[in-house]
């Protein structure tokens, strides 16, 4: 592990490391659950680049996981986790707390109104995912204060998600959304893909070519034609199960049933591996 950096475990340790900084400069913050790869490398390369003092935090926060096995199995890898930050640079301050520190008297989930953003896609499938999430960000938010906040555009859904919580709590911040980040063959980076099989995660690029095809669909094809060509696709195909491929509005994130040239659409995805689930999106318009 590399010790030239500061690590703190407790939220007394870290108000000890913020109180030291000037409170007129840029801090930016990158909330992760470890298991860092490029992905999170790129959100915290743009965090040290806009601001002048920036927290990465490492926390596999259970109010998330609808799937306590996900939970459990989720990857621990907190050594690599520091050395890849330390190489960003060294004057970061990591964050990596018990469960105990961040909920100290219970693990409980705060409920929040997100105008329906978390209804659909993954909030029909994941029951209170979106709870659990806006609870430890907003808890993240409270306790380090940041000027802005970063979260990778993979988890579009989350990222809008985010962005309605800091407008419904007033929470004085900036949400920034990144670019996804993808391995050669276009797999988008994710803790969970290690999890694959060698031969699988090489065959995955099926997912994000079967999105890059169906947008070019969008251009000329009806809603309904495309999403039942993607469905198709993932018929034939024995190593991928579909389990949703949605179209949606940018902003509402509501399904889409016709096409609508004034506002932006995106195509979301989600897929099953080998029991390990991938998911994608990708802009449309």
């Amino acid at each position: 592990m590399n010790f030239s950096m500061v690590v703190v475990k407790t939220k007394k340790e870290l108000l000890s490391e913020l109180n030291n900084i000037d409170s007129s400069i840029a801090l930016g913050l990158v909330p992760t659950m470890g298991a860092l790869h490029q992905g999170h490398a790129s959100l915290i390369k743009k965090a040290v680049s806009e601001n002048q003092k920036v927290v990465v935090s490492i926390f596999v926060n259970p109010t998330q996981f609808n799937n306590k096995e996900d939970l459990v199995k989720y990857p621990k890898t907190l050594d690599a986790d520091i050395n890849l930050i330390s190489a960003i640079s060294k004057e970061i301050i990591v964050f990596v707390p018990e469960v105990s520190e961040l909920y100290p008297k219970q693990v409980k989930t705060k409920i929040y109104h997100f105008d329906g953003l978390d209804k659909v896609m993954e909030g029909e499938f994941r029951d209170n995912h979106f709870n659990g999430v806006g609870t430890i960000v907003e808890a993240l938010l409270n306790l380090i204060k940041p000027t802005r906040a970063y979260f990778g555009e993979k988890d579009y859904q989350q990222l809008r998600i985010i962005q309605k919580l800091v407008e419904i709590q007033q929470i004085p911040v900036e949400i920034i959304g990144c670019e996804i980040v993808r391995e050669k063959h276009g797999l988008a980076m994710s803790s969970r893909n290690e999890r694959l099989s060698k031969k699988i995660r090489q065959k995955a690029e099926f997912i994000y070519e079967t999105l890059k095809t169906a947008k070019q669909k969008f251009g000329t094809e009806s809603v309904l034609d495309v999403k039942e060509w993607v469905v198709k696709q993932f018929n034939d195909n024995i190593d991928f199960q579909l389990e949703y491929f949605e179209i949606t509005d940018v902003n509402t994130l509501t399904p889409i049933i016709k096409k609508n040239t004034n506002t932006k659409q995106r195509a979301f995805i989600a897929v099953y591996a080998e029991e390990v689930r991938l998911i994608d999106n990708i802009a449309l318009n």
